[in-house]
């Protein structure tokens, strides 16, 4: 392998024609050019995505499964094949067990509310991790408050990895659902959760996988992995926002209630009762996000052509560098240090508020994160109010990493 001046291996992937797929990366900012370190928050769109977007738009736009005349049936069609495309990539055992959603909130949100409604009674218990996005806490508190069920918390190591002694001495009888996340998006830590659902499945008990960190980085195999549920995001990686995924496996599909009543997810409809539509369509209520879908499918098939050994390798080169050139500035502490790790680096700054670090950031065109990052839990655990995160996609380069420790340098002398 190639290396750079720094030691850094040089990277596989033609960056100079990735990065000319997503226009954003051109602009400028504050005068300075863009250095687009938020990826974790939200990544930036190739343009096979907008211009596919914008073609449906031009071309087939009509409301789905509803018409017989030739747009509504051309629009039907991308739709499912974009549903099919999804489920191809994240290698569902069947296109039936996707089911599109507004995002991973809401794919946890209807889990939490059809499984916990249906399936909690008063004394179980649901087992998080202390890592866990708001997302994947609040609707399970929501839940837990009405059915009288209890959370437990899988406590979070110094390193930011999950102490799974802990798990394996805490599984109970009243213990009926195990959710917990792929990938942290404050830490990077990326989770056994393999490991974590054959333990659970041991004991005859379903998990919940928010993939929203996951997706963008790592190849995600539901009839390997063998998660129950599986909720992730289309705008983290590479493709629009407002719609995600909700993968369920169809025997626990089947069983639950729909969360959300309307058009779409109906058989039949009389005064004297509702009977349901089958899968996907029964928890997909109202006019989808059409388009979305589109957009999403694209962002799959963008990620497919890439090398995806390239990528890891590229943006875990560039996490080391990241990582060293930090550590190497007196008054830096890396937040985050489990031995498995996706690009996302966190740091504090010894008497630094993360968002006076982040607004001097700024100023020099880099776009970091910074605060408690949705996880407030974690914040308290570790005993800090929050972190500047800085967080890579396969576009980021090794010179944008010289430009934020340089700007980091910068912060620190007019703020000290």
């Amino acid at each position: 392998m190639n290396m750079t001046s720094e030691g850094i291996p040089a990277p596989s992937l033609d960056l100079e024609n990735i990065r000319k797929d997503f226009p954003i990366l051109t602009r400028t900012v504050h005068g300075k050019p863009l250095v687009y370190l938020d990826n974790a928050a939200s990544s930036q769109k190739p343009i096979q995505v907008l211009e596919r977007m914008d073609w449906y738009y031009r071309t087939s736009h009509a409301n789905v499964h509803r018409g017989v005349h030739t747009l509504s049936q051309e629009a039907t069609d991308l739709f499912e094949a974009a549903r099919r495309t999804i489920a191809s990539y994240i290698h569902a055992p069947s296109e039936k067990e996707v089911i599109f959603t507004r995002g991973t909130t809401e794919a946890i949100n209807t889990i939490a509310y059809t499984f916990g409604l249906s399936q909690l009674q008063e004394g179980d218990e649901i087992i998080l991790s202390g890592m866990e996005h708001h997302s994947n806490i609040v609707p399970w508190q929501i839940v837990c408050g009405i059915q009288k069920a209890a959370i437990r918390v899988i406590p979070v190591f110094e390193d930011g990895t999950l102490d799974l002694d802990w798990l394996r001495h805490n599984i109970t009888s009243k213990t009926k659902l195990i959710s917990v996340t792929h990938v942290s998006n404050t830490l990077g830590t990326v989770n056994p959760v393999k490991e974590i659902i054959q333990l659970a499945h041991a004991h005859g008990i379903p998990v919940m996988v928010d993939g929203a960190q996951a997706s963008p980085h790592l190849a995600i195999d539901m009839a390997d992995l063998d998660a129950d549920f599986y909720a992730f995001s289309s705008h983290k990686m590479y493709g629009p926002t407002g719609i995600g995924i909700l993968y369920g496996k169809a025997d626990w599909l089947n069983q639950l209630p729909p969360w959300q009543g309307g058009g779409e997810m109906i058989s039949e409809v009389k005064w004297t009762g509702t009977t349901y539509n089958s899968l996907p369509f029964k928890f997909e209520a109202g006019t989808p996000d059409i388009a979305g879908a589109i957009g999403l499918a694209t962002a799959c098939d963008y990620l497919s052509a890439l090398d995806r050994s390239a990528c890891a390798k590229h943006e875990q080169a560039l996490l080391d560098m990241c990582t060293a050139g930090m550590e190497s500035i007196p008054g830096v502490t890396t937040i985050g240090r489990a031995p498995d790790k996706i690009s996302v680096y966190s740091f504090v700054i010894d008497g630094l508020h993360p968002y006076d670090i982040g607004t001097i950031l700024d100023q020099q065109g880099i776009a970091v994160r910074t605060g408690h990052h949705c996880t407030q839990p974690l914040m308290d655990r570790l005993h800090i109010p929050g972190t500047v995160r800085a967080s890579f996609a396969v576009y980021s380069t090794i010179e944008e990493i010289e430009a934020l420790i340089r700007a980091v340098h910068k912060a620190i002398k007019l703020l000290s």
